[in-house]
């Protein structure tokens, strides 16, 4: 079932298998149902400072820091980005406003999915573009056990941030491994073209409002519609990355 993404992958990167031993997953919409709420905060924040962001537009969006998503709304208005002052100012705000909402929960399958990966020998990463401390502080009692501190990428240790594959790139020296060696399981049409742009095998999970073609012209490897459903298929996609050889002469 899965093997013509994985040789098509193969073929593109010149590679002869994925040797999985790493798997680097996003955040918000992926481990956490979070993003009905980061939807809403932006979309009322950036109204609160005179700007228009519509709550849809803010899944095309997903993936930036705090920081990227400012400096783009303040380029379609003003024709500059913002101050770094502007930025802190706009993202408190923001956050303040995240945090007054329902707790966050889990995104169903997400447990279940990462106890198989650890139980098939491959290191869980988080690489997100959060800077929501509170999310971060989340981690450890929603999935215990399951992410080493020291193997995480977030909003606070990159410089770009998604679309830009250096988070990904970062997830990788992190997990010393290359990146035939892992996988990327995103949500967010900037974090699979993250993902893409940094060599490794993305893994689309529509979890949200865009269409499936968003993901898929983004560049996603392969598409699921829940975590629950990729959880469901890991046995059979961890046993084809496992045996399938691309033999190149």
């Amino acid at each position: 079932m899965f093997e013509d993404a994985i040789k098509k992958y193969l073929s593109t990167h010149g590679a002869h298998r994925i040797e999985l031993r790493s798997a680097m997953f996003d955040m918000d919409g992926v481990l956490f149902d979070s993003m009905k709420n980061h939807a809403w905060s932006w979309h009322e924040a950036m109204k609160h400072y005179g700007y228009e962001l519509s709550e849809e537009e803010v899944y095309t969006h997903e993936g930036r820091t705090g920081a990227g998503t400012i400096n783009s709304i303040s380029m379609r208005y003003r024709g500059h980005e913002a101050t770094e002052d502007e930025i802190k100012e706009i993202y408190g705000y923001k956050s303040k406003l995240f945090n007054s909402r329902q707790p966050i929960q889990p995104m169903e399958g997400a447990l279940s999915l990462l106890k198989q990966v650890k139980a098939s020998g491959v290191s869980p990463l988080i690489v997100t573009g959060s800077g929501q401390r509170t999310l971060l502080e989340k981690v450890n009692s929603a999935y215990p056990g399951i992410f080493n501190p020291d193997l995480m990428v977030t909003a606070f240790d990159v410089k770009v941030g998604k679309p830009n594959p250096e988070p990904y790139l970062m997830g990788l020296e992190k997990a010393h491994v290359n990146a035939s060696q892992s996988i990327v399981v995103e949500n967010a049409p900037l974090g699979v073209r993250a993902g893409v742009a940094a060599g490794v095998f993305t893994i689309a999970v529509n979890t949200g409002p865009l269409p499936d073609k968003v993901l898929l012209d983004a560049g996603a490897d392969l598409l699921f519609h829940s975590m629950q459903e990729l959880s469901d298929s890991w046995a059979e996609l961890y046993e084809s990355f496992k045996n399938y050889w691309l033999f190149i002469n």
